[in-house]
């Protein structure tokens, strides 16, 4: 075969854009990805008043483009399941929310504040909630 010589490469005449560092690399399918995801809307209320399971069914049906029915299945069954769980004794962690267990409290003495008579107050159970870094950071 015969050897072939190469041609001078011809002058670019645009700059080339400059090289991403890996990390910066690493985070920018994370962006686009997160650009496509549609975002769930926020219920508009005044401050201080409660949102309920079925004002946020409806903004993630909404976003996801999702029956409501569905949605508010879904949220039911989430709050069904975390029932289950809890009555069992197991702690519930979700990332970025945070963690809810049960915790027991003791028998202890109390006063009745209409007589100012000690009474005796039993032992129960409690659902405590710890929130997330990310939860206490964001608010």
């Amino acid at each position: 075969m015969a050897k072939t010589t190469k041609a001078a490469p011809a002058k670019k005449t645009t700059k080339a854009p400059a090289k991403a560092s890996p990390k910066a690399a690493a985070r920018a399918p994370a962006k686009s990805a997160a650009a496509k995801k549609p975002a769930a809307k926020a219920v508009k209320l005044a401050a201080g008043s409660t949102v309920s399971l079925k004002q946020l069914a409806a903004g993630l049906a909404e976003s996801h483009e999702m029956p409501k029915k569905q949605v508010e299945g879904m949220l039911n069954e989430l709050v069904d399941t975390f029932t289950g769980h809890l009555k069992k004794g197991i702690k519930i962690r979700m990332n970025g929310l945070g963690i809810f267990q049960v915790r027991a409290r003791p028998a202890r003495m109390g006063r009745n504040p209409a007589t100012g008579e000690q009474i005796q107050i039993k032992a129960s159970k409690k659902i405590a909630f710890r929130p997330a870094k990310e939860l206490k950071d964001s608010i």
